[in-house]
């Protein structure tokens, strides 16, 4: 998909249809869960009030895809925790450390796709290599992530400036982005702690 290109626009009438434009035709939730699949970007309107109402049409479209059998994405744990956020001083944080999250997993995809594809015999077993594959994985998931939430912990700084990554992940370019936007949210959070 390249960057200049416009997302489709998809009107929602009052009837509950959804009219694409760039097909002058009517699409269902489905349509557009396979839009975003392929990657086509869009974005839905309320034909009367013209508001930008994507958020809660793509929420409808996982609410959908979680009701199918087989299709659960969502753990009840996640989803509760989830919900606790709401209204909570960590809302601000939750949007950003969840999209960084999904695009690290999106960018480890094909990797996690060749593990797996390559842990399974012959006969269709499991092996060994799967395992500690995806417990290689999921260490240095957790350590980065450690590193990420050090960053709140206010034990973490020192004299004002933010704690240092560990030398092996500072020349990475999208440690050097998380990094910004942890500082980033870091004054948000001092922000909201000084009207408490």
């Amino acid at each position: 998909m390249s960057g200049d290109k416009q997302p489709v626009a998809i009107k929602k009438y009052a009837n509950r249809r959804l009219y694409h434009t760039g097909t002058s035709s009517y699409v269902t939730l489905q349509d557009l869960a396979e839009m975003v699949k392929k990657g086509e970007d869009f974005v839905v309107f309320d034909a009367k009030t013209n508001e930008d109402i994507t958020r809660s049409v793509l929420t409808q479209i996982i609410f959908e895809q979680e009701g199918k059998d087989g299709q659960n994405l969502l753990p009840i744990t996640f989803l509760r925790q989830l919900i606790r956020f709401y209204g909570d001083s960590m809302q601000t944080l939750v949007p950003s450390f969840l999209e960084f999250s999904i695009d690290r997993l999106t960018n480890e995809q094909q990797s996690f796709r060749d593990q797996l594809a390559g842990a399974f015999t012959p006969k269709g077993l499991v092996g060994a290599d799967m395992f500690a594959a995806m417990e290689e994985q999921t260490r240095k998931n957790m350590k980065m992530f450690t590193q990420a939430m050090s960053m709140f912990s206010p034990l973490a700084q020192t004299s004002g400036k933010m704690a240092e990554p560990e030398p092996d992940t500072a020349a990475s370019p999208d440690i050097e982005a998380m990094k910004k936007q942890m500082q980033d949210m870091q004054k948000q959070l001092d922000s909201l702690s000084k009207k408490s």
